[in-house]
């Protein structure tokens, strides 16, 4: 993973240029509801720069209804979500650019090779010369030799490193990753559990939900529980790596 660090180096946007402290990601009492059923119910949690939070729960418990507030994707029915001290109701869609979401879909183009993916989406997020950034993003996911190649030949764990790829590729200060370990292969949590950790040492703030206790622990500096929409309570982990 020594390649990694040069993934990480090298800021490409306005957010990444700025030195980020504190809080960055903060949620306040959030609720959300579908329909009649709620999904979740008072939510508060925090995340610091520097800081790894695992979200644990099971399938249909929020995490990644939370993760879909986050990201700008949702609005909440009740709470407050803030970005660093930007409240996400006022941001508009340009607070995007200071997110980076890994989601169920990997969001990758299958009839374009890995480079020409990366490409793309350097295009939409205005990164200038884009190309040592996206050979160190492609080498740290372990996918440079396969660049040519299209996606449709990838594996799943090829596809789930290429789709946190396009997320680191802004370099923003916030990850969101849901569920990204979901039908790896060994390799390739070896590959994300690198990240996580280069992450948190280039000072990112990067909340990642699973239901994979060991693994939670292992990546996180704070778990979070969330049962039916609701925290049940946080643990810092952080004197047990």
């Amino acid at each position: 993973m020594a390649a990694g660090n040069g993934a990480m180096a090298g800021a490409q946007t306005e957010a990444a240029e700025t030195e980020v402290v504190g809080t960055i990601i903060r949620v306040q009492n959030v609720a959300q509801r579908y329909g009649r059923k709620p999904v979740l119910r008072s939510v508060s949690l925090e995340v610091k720069a520097g800081e790894v939070a695992a979200l644990l729960g099971a399938n249909g418990a929020g995490k990644t209804t939370l993760l879909r507030i986050l990201s700008g994707l949702d609005t909440p029915e009740r709470g407050e979500v803030w970005l660093g001290n930007v409240p996400l109701t006022t941001a508009g869609h340009e607070i995007r650019r200071y997110v980076g979401l890994v989601s169920h879909k990997p969001l990758v183009y299958d009839n374009l090779s890995g480079l020409e993916n990366l490409h793309f989406f350097a295009r939409m997020y205005d990164i200038v010369e884009p190309d040592s950034r996206i050979e160190a993003v492609l080498t740290a996911m372990d996918l440079w030799r396969r660049r040519y190649d299209p996606v449709r030949t990838y594996s799943r764990g090829m596809i789930q490193r290429l789709a946190i790829g396009r997320a680191i590729l802004h370099d923003p200060p916030v990850l969101l990753l849901d569920e990204p370990d979901t039908g790896l292969d060994q390799e390739s949590v070896a590959v994300l559990t690198g990240l996580i950790d280069q992450l948190r040492r280039g000072g990112r703030a990067v909340l990642v939900t699973t239901h994979n206790w060991d693994r939670a622990e292992r990546w996180a500096d704070q778990v979070y529980h969330l049962v039916d929409g609701v925290i049940e309570d946080g643990t810092d982990v952080l004197g047990q790596r």
